[in-house]
């Protein structure tokens, strides 16, 4: 039996369930985009009143939205509608092809990473909100203010997030042309083969 017998034979080898290097960038990343949006959020809300906090706020739970929706679009698209435009050059048309080919990663990275930071700074800004509002007041009304901020953060970014997920499914070539056109100004070089 010779060696190509030997090769054709050789069952084939499934995919890893976690790609470890993966992992690891994404963790680094996560890190990295928390430290940074926090030191953003601190400093802004340092001495800032509580208008201008509850602008922050919502720039976060924007933020948030907009992010699930660019990822909710990336696993919604096909590819198909792209081809076209990025045979005729138009800008941005080869950055929304590799988001649909790395749609795992572009909705771990918007989704999980991006998602999940807005919407632990857009707690913490809410708790520093309540801190503002609160102050020398009777430790009644603080909890009820406490409640009711903590409601609407989660109502603005739950609510948000349904509505833009909806919009992200039915839209998700226009969201990802858009997106496209963002990365193709950026200085990235993304890889279209994977």
């Amino acid at each position: 039996m010779d060696t190509t017998d030997k090769q054709k034979k050789k069952p084939p080898q499934k995919p890893k369930a976690v790609n470890t290097a993966w992992v690891s960038l994404i963790t680094v990343i996560s890190f990295a985009l928390s430290v940074v949006m926090s030191y953003i959020s601190n400093e802004a809300l340092a001495s800032a009143g509580t208008i201008l906090s509850f602008a922050v706020l919502l720039l976060f739970i924007a933020l948030g939205i907009v992010f699930d929706m660019i990822g909710v679009a990336s696993t919604s698209a096909t590819e198909k509608e792209f081809h076209s435009m990025a045979a005729h050059r138009v800008r941005g048309a080869r950055e929304a092809v590799w988001m649909v080919r790395n749609a795992e990663k572009v909705s771990s990275i918007c989704n999980d990473v991006v998602g999940d930071i807005c919407g632990i700074i857009s707690g913490a800004t809410g708790a520093l909100i309540v801190a503002h509002i609160t102050s020398g007041v009777s430790a009644g009304l603080k909890v009820a203010v406490s409640l009711l901020i903590t409601g609407l953060v989660s109502a603005l970014t739950i609510g948000g997030k349904a509505a833009g997920k909806g919009i992200a499914v039915m839209c998700s070539g226009k969201v990802l042309a858009l997106c496209g056109r963002v990365l193709s100004v950026l200085p990235l070089k993304l890889d279209n083969r994977k």
